[in-house]
């Protein structure tokens, strides 16, 4: 984490239609409109909220009209700022069900150990998702598929984002890190090597979703500033790639067999 957290910023910006891109260099989150308030998904670092904030506001976005609050996955660069943003808007929280001793702090597993810091602003999640749980607001539901191997309760989301003329869908993956699935990391907590096998399965499974626009929890993922350069350059389907989701997915796994046979050797 960046010592200085104004060094993350980057413009807010909107991605396609009622779908908003408003987070840092670190971590992203996006927001979608919904008509009836807004979803937002992951908060990012505690010290970077100031900058998402920002960027809402200067996209026209009313952080009070915030309802729900959807993680990925429960590590501090995805839910650090949570507590304070559902302080402030009184958005409703919401998480994986196996993730949920992570975010209130019965488990030492958000990551803040590893990157020198210390999650102290804890919460109890609103609403504990299972694979297959749905979640609706305004002219937008969200289909909740559970994804783990990065944490136990990470969660991929789908949803349809709108222009009003033009629909895609959208796949907003859980957290596809090898970092918590390396060898050091599960021995030094303890933690079974059965996550790498859900893991796979998991991106088999969700690489058959149809996805016109990838969603990265984080912008290398998907490239997010490189499509903003483009979008800003005029090319206003930047982000529209039905083939780059399973070629993602595809990717992950390969990148965790990867460390495997390294391990190994």
């Amino acid at each position: 984490m960046m010592t200085e957290p104004w060094t993350g910023a980057f413009p807010g910006f909107r991605i396609f239609g009622n779908l908003y891109f408003v987070g840092t260099v670190p971590a992203s989150t996006h927001v979608v409109d919904t008509g009836d308030g807004l979803l937002l998904f992951d908060t990012g670092y505690q010290q970077s909220l100031y900058l998402v904030l920002y960027n809402l506001q200067k996209l026209g976005l009313n952080p009070d009209d915030i309802r729900y609050i959807l993680h990925t996955h429960g590590h501090i660069d995805h839910f650090g700022a949570t507590k304070a943003l559902q302080q402030l808007t009184g958005a409703k929280t919401v998480i994986g069900k196996p993730d949920e001793a992570y975010a209130n702090g019965q488990l030492d597993l958000s990551y803040a150990k590893e990157l020198g810091m210390t999650f102290t602003e804890t919460f109890q999640p609103d609403i504990l998702l299972q694979d297959g749980d749905t979640l609706t607001l305004g002219n937008t539901t969200v289909r909740c598929m559970a994804t783990p191997g990065h944490t136990p309760g990470a969660m991929s989301y789908f949803f349809n984002a709108t222009d009003g003329e033009q629909s895609c869908r959208c796949g907003l993956c859980g957290g596809t890190g090898i970092n918590t699935m390396c060898r050091q990391f599960l021995d030094s907590y303890g933690l079974s090597y059965d996550c790498r096998g859900q893991f796979t399965d998991a991106m088999d499974r969700i690489a058959g979703q149809p996805v016109d626009i990838f969603l990265g929890n984080h912008m290398q993922h998907n490239d997010t500033p490189g499509k903003y350069q483009r979008l800003c350059a005029g090319q206003k389907d930047a982000f529209i790639n039905p083939a780059e989701w399973a070629a993602y997915c595809a990717f992950a796994k390969q990148t965790l067999q990867e460390l495997i046979e390294q391990e190994n050797r």
